[in-house]
């Protein structure tokens, strides 16, 4: 091993505070690190919210540049992944705006009084069998038609708490609403979903709206080479 690998910080394992302090310093393998980390949920929030994906890259692309442009304006009392979330709901946010095409409040109470009916599906663990990996495929389709269907504010908050697995407390952080509103936006968010779900379906979850692999990677290198732009920026090294 070269003396230039052994000096070679790893991101990888960097602590997020000392990620965040060589981001500040531009270091680009510092804003790689805290978009792979990051993309995952932040992703599937924005998705959540404007439940489009070409348009959910673009928020997380417009996010990622807002903020690695003014991380001075991060304070440092919450992760860095609850500041980057709150950009990413306003960001979205922004955007359905701009559409008028917020659903009312009142529309899903109307739905939710006409009750719920569970509709049972068999639970199957992930298989080989191609046939079985094609209707597991169908299962998280049928789970993100669900999801979609609910209204903006359960939408958001479903998609933190039970797939992205975040406590009350930090969903609340996230959205900057009362833990009380993520306890009841959640409940509503379940009882629609069981019109038309099975809570067999909970494995599932995980699994649904990636953005790993290539598309993670894609929309990593799109934010480097913006935040390159223009030459002599300090932010960039």
């Amino acid at each position: 091993m070269s003396a230039q690998d052994v000096a070679r910080p790893d991101f990888a394992i960097m602590a997020e505070a000392d990620l965040v302090r060589r981001a500040r310093g531009g270091e680009h393998g510092a804003f790689r690190a805290i978009m792979q980390r990051g993309n995952q949920r932040l992703f599937r929030v924005a998705r959540g919210i404007v439940r489009d994906e070409a348009e959910a890259e673009d928020v997380l692309q417009e996010a990622y540049v807002r903020a690695f442009t003014g991380l001075a304006h991060f304070r440092g009392d919450a992760s860095i992944f609850t500041w980057l979330t709150r950009i990413v709901v306003n960001e979205a946010n922004g955007r359905l705006r701009k559409r008028r095409n917020e659903v009312a409040v009142e529309e899903v109470e109307a739905v939710q009084s006409m009750g719920a009916h569970v509709i049972m599906f068999p639970n199957a663990d992930a298989s080989a069998n191609p046939e079985e990996d094609v209707a597991r495929m169908q299962v998280r389709r049928v789970i993100e038609r669900a999801v979609d269907e609910l209204p903006h504010d359960f939408r958001t908050v479903f998609i933190l708490r039970d797939i992205e697995d975040c406590s009350v407390a930090e969903t609340a952080a996230m959205l900057d609403i009362r833990e009380e509103t993520v306890k009841t936006r959640l409940h509503r968010a379940r009882r629609q979903l069981r019109a038309t779900l099975n809570t067999s379906f909970a494995t599932t979850l995980g699994d649904a709206f990636p953005f790993l692999g290539r598309r993670c990677e894609r929309i990593t290198e799109v934010v480097l080479a913006r935040l390159a732009k223009p030459p002599g920026d300090p932010l960039v090294k």
